[in-house]
């Protein structure tokens, strides 16, 4: 039995190898996501009773406002299988032009109104949460979380991503 592809000659089998191989590397060059979220810490470790500033920005990489965000935040699986893990969010602030102003929602509710007003095109929020190590909590664990979003543009569209997952502290006994 003959190969169909004999019928069609080389350059249509060239093709039609071409097409279910994709395009090739650079032709549909990705574009980076609408609304961008990404976290950072200002230490790696801590100890019982210590602090971490957890620091959220983001970035709007649209043409246009982002006019509405929602954001949750919760520990990943394995902060949850260490009970004697104590911590909790005490302070929030938001970095503007004129300085630091305090926020709310801190902990797994509504974090998106935290970013302030209206995030023009090509510029980025930084919300910074403020995590407390109970005095009395256990050590050598890891404490992360994970963030999903939701952001609404001034020309309707919307964008959503996650998870989007935090550097993890390590507690260290003292």
């Amino acid at each position: 039995m003959r190969s169909p592809l004999r019928r069609l000659g080389p350059a249509a089998a060239l093709g039609l190898a071409l097409a279910l191989s994709g395009p090739a590397p650079g032709a549909g060059a990705a574009e980076p996501a609408p609304a961008e979220l990404t976290f950072a810490t200002d230490t790696a470790t801590t100890t019982p009773g210590g602090t971490v500033q957890l620091s959220m920005t983001l970035t709007n990489n649209r043409t246009y406002d982002i006019w509405f965000v929602h954001q949750t935040i919760d520990p990943t699986w394995l902060t949850t299988q260490r009970p004697d893990l104590k911590y909790g969010f005490t302070g929030c602030t938001l970095a503007t032009a004129a300085g630091s102003t305090p926020c709310s929602g801190t902990g797994p509710a509504n974090l998106g109104a935290n970013y302030g007003t209206t995030v023009p095109p090509g510029q980025s929020r930084t919300v910074t949460l403020t995590l407390q190590v109970a005095p009395d909590s256990g050590c050598n664990g890891n404490i992360g979380f994970y963030s999903y979003y939701y952001a609404e543009f001034s020309d309707s569209a919307n964008a959503s991503g996650g998870p989007v997952h935090t550097p993890e502290t390590r507690v260290l006994c003292a």
